[in-house]
């Protein structure tokens, strides 16, 4: 069913319970950032992803954003924010609690069924309102929109690093465990020497014999190539059970017939999707995950799209995904300019936008150019923060949708950094023009003469615009 109604928004108090809004500090980030997200708009993009009247009813959506939000903030794991939110009363007043709770919310398993519930469009939802909070709060303007810097990177899934011989050793398991579960009766396991095989695998590539390294491995392709061949002598005849190995089966034999050089290699048995992507790094020269493309704007560093690419795409082909996704979430279109580095030569792009590759000489740029032109390697250390601080530096979420939606929610994460570090200085700036007006009293209001003591009174004569 749809969420039911955030408990901040019920008028009723209770005598003998102080509200959170009592309790917290009025100028903390978290609340005046609480503030100024339009919880109820975010609501009414999600609520078509839940039923009318079916099923239990769902919990509030502040709450459920909220979570997120937080997680990919403060860089934490599905438990570990639920528990701290018991803990944390700013915590509690940013998701919507009316009172402080001593309970957890939700069971942590619900972030993740709701993730999947509002799926890649919901997630852009909440990416999208913090570029509007963005432009409420001034930590980004519109005018900043028409210069972007876009760049790609790596987000690694969460995998052992691949190797034939741990490969072999995990299929082989695999097979074994669902055959046994069924009921079916293998000639034989080969959970012993298997496990044998793989640790002399490991000792004589310690010990640089390549030699006796390679037998061992033979051993291992051998008895999953065994496994195989006799699971499929024993379901040839049983329909059902051909549909339940069907997966299995075709991920060994696809382990099976790669070769060194062979495209579209298997890397993992548990994440199919994962793609060795190379990029040139002196300390790490092959990373394990996918693609994504990143799109902020040049002044601010503020993320205004960020996309996964699955199939390891040239960058260059990836560009005006890039950028149709930042303009469709921050509903402005990019026609200034758009600085990226050689590895978009020969790119995909058609709009009015005109593109800037790095490395050119910039003798003949304007002064004013040129240092915009420099901006292009600020995008660097800003993916250097969504990995750090956030979550795209290790993804564990399952599947193709996962490493869309963990790549969508830290761009929201890192969003929420700088939302939150805008929120000091802006209280600074208004507590500086507060002081300079009382030093300006009295001040004529409608033809009255009127002292400004307080800041209600000060929005109220519409010299400044609340923040």
């Amino acid at each position: 069913m749809r969420p039911v109604s955030n408990p901040s928004d019920e008028p009723q108090g209770e005598l003998f319970r102080i509200e959170l809004a009592a309790l917290v500090d009025e100028n903390h980030p978290l609340v005046r950032l609480a503030g100024r997200i339009a919880w109820t708009s975010l609501e009414e993009q999600l609520s078509p992803h839940f039923h009318e009247r079916q099923g239990a009813p769902a919990k509030p959506t502040r709450l459920m954003a909220g979570l997120q939000y937080l997680k990919h903030t403060y860089d934490l794991s599905d438990e570990e924010v639920v528990m701290r939110w018991v803990e944390n009363p700013y915590w509690q007043f940013f998701c919507g609690s009316k009172y402080f709770v001593h309970t957890m919310p939700i069971d942590p398993s619900s972030m993740t069924r709701w993730r999947k519930r509002v799926g890649e469009q919901g997630v852009e939802a909440l990416l999208r309102e913090t570029i509007e909070t963005g432009i409420k709060t001034g930590a980004v303007t519109p005018r900043s929109f028409t210069k972007v810097n876009v760049d790609t990177t790596v987000q690694e899934k969460a995998v052992a690093f691949p190797t034939d011989a741990r490969l072999y050793q995990k299929m082989r398991v695999r097979l074994v465990n669902r055959a046994q579960r069924h009921g079916i009766v293998l000639r034989q396991s080969y959970v012993r020497v298997g496990k044998r095989a793989l640790v002399h695998v490991g000792r004589y590539a310690h010990a640089k014999q390549m030699k006796r390294k390679r037998k061992a491995q033979r051993k291992l392709k051998t008895y999953l190539g065994r496994v195989v061949r006799d699971i499929e002598r024993n379901i040839k005849d049983h329909p059902a059970l051909i549909a339940l190995f069907d997966a299995d089966l075709s991920k060994a034999r696809r382990l099976l017939a790669q070769q060194r050089h062979s495209k579209n290699k298997l890397y993992s048995i548990h994440a199919p999707e994962v793609e060795c992507i190379s990029k040139g790094k002196a300390h790490k020269r092959y990373e394990f995950g996918v693609k994504v493309g990143v799109v902020s704007t040049s002044k601010e560093g503020f993320i205004l799209g960020c996309q996964a690419f699955h199939g390891n795409p040239y960058d260059g082909h990836t560009l005006k995904q890039s950028l149709a996704q930042a303009e469709a979430l921050s509903g402005r279109a990019i026609e200034g300019d758009i600085f990226v580095d050689k590895g978009y030569r020969k790119h995909d792009y058609t709009g009015v936008a005109e593109v800037h590759l790095a490395g050119r000489s910039t003798k003949r740029m304007t002064r004013t150019f040129r240092r915009w032109y420099k901006r292009r390697s600020a995008i660097e250390p800003l993916i250097g923060h969504m990995k750090n601080d956030g979550r795209l530096d290790r993804n564990y979420l399952q599947g193709k949708l996962g490493d869309q939606l963990n790549a969508l929610l830290s761009a929201c994460g890192q969003n929420m950094r700088l939302l939150l570090n805008r929120m000091p200085l802006l209280l600074y700036a208004y507590s500086d023009i507060i002081r300079t007006l009382r030093a300006l009293r009295p001040i004529t209001k409608h033809s009255q003469t009127t002292t400004l003591t307080t800041p209600a009174e000060f929005a109220s004569t519409r010299l400044y615009a609340p923040l």
